[in-house]
């Protein structure tokens, strides 16, 4: 069995899938795929159903009735992978933003370099983005910093969402005091962490905007940041992220 699953989060992702699975099983390490399908009325689901026969045992599908968010979709996911005894837990795009191969630096920066979080990062030496419009990187890059204002926390890309967790980070946060469903969750499963004491380490990326669909970004999205993440900063005063002792 693999030690290590990447857990891809689809709505209308017919473009995409398919080729993004068998790129992930042309890699040089063993990872297993768990896709986790909101409903999309464009046969995702379907598609990864006839990837399920073609990789018996490596591909998993959940799907779940409608939209019900990013971040509900990756809990989902990380108890999914902690109840089958996965030690390395992926997030990642289905849209090609992540370069799959990229899968591998993050895995080593936990397995073979001591950090209990990996973060596929753009603003760190190295880092790249490619095909964004202005607007796009000046909010991005202006969100991170914000961020870093806020929660002292000592990442340059806490927005990030191609990242890999070690099993006992996952297994140290209480997953349902994570509040955020949008972009937001990111910064939150990242501040969690970094509140329990673990190491934060971000490996430097390229990331390519979508070429197939479209944006998910909405003022919504931007106004859970601005003042959720100011909420979860006072809330922390006051309240761990760790699960509680039995």
């Amino acid at each position: 069995m693999a030690d290590s699953l990447v857990i891809i989060p689809t709505y209308n992702e017919q473009g995409n899938i398919v080729r993004m699975i068998d790129t992930i099983f042309s890699l040089n390490k063993a990872f297993h795929i768990l896709i986790v399908d909101d409903g999309s009325p464009d046969g995702t689901a379907e598609l990864v159903r006839n990837q399920q026969k073609r990789y018996p045992g490596q591909v998993f599908l959940i799907e779940r009735k409608g939209k019900l968010g990013l971040g509900t979709a990756y809990i989902t996911g990380f108890k999914w992978g902690l109840e089958r005894g996965y030690d390395y837990l992926f997030e990642m795009d289905a849209d090609f933003s992540h370069n799959p191969s990229d899968l591998v630096r993050l895995y080593s920066a936990c397995a073979e370099n001591g950090a209990d979080v990996a973060i596929g990062s753009r603003y760190v030496r190295g880092g790249k983005l490619e095909n964004w419009p202005f607007d796009r990187i000046f909010l991005s890059f202006g969100a991170s910093l914000y961020v870093k204002f806020i929660t002292w926390m000592p990442v340059n890309d806490p927005t990030a969402g191609f990242i890999c967790y070690h099993r006992r980070v996952l297994s140290a946060i209480d997953l349902d005091k994570i509040r955020f469903v949008g972009y937001a969750f990111q910064i939150e499963m990242k501040f969690a962490a970094y509140q329990l004491g673990f190491q934060l380490k971000e490996v430097p990326i390229t990331f390519t905007d979508r070429i197939e669909g479209t944006s998910k970004m909405s003022k919504g999205i931007v106004k859970e940041a601005i003042w959720g993440v100011l909420q979860m900063r006072l809330r922390s005063f006051f309240s761990s992220y760790a699960v509680k002792a039995v």
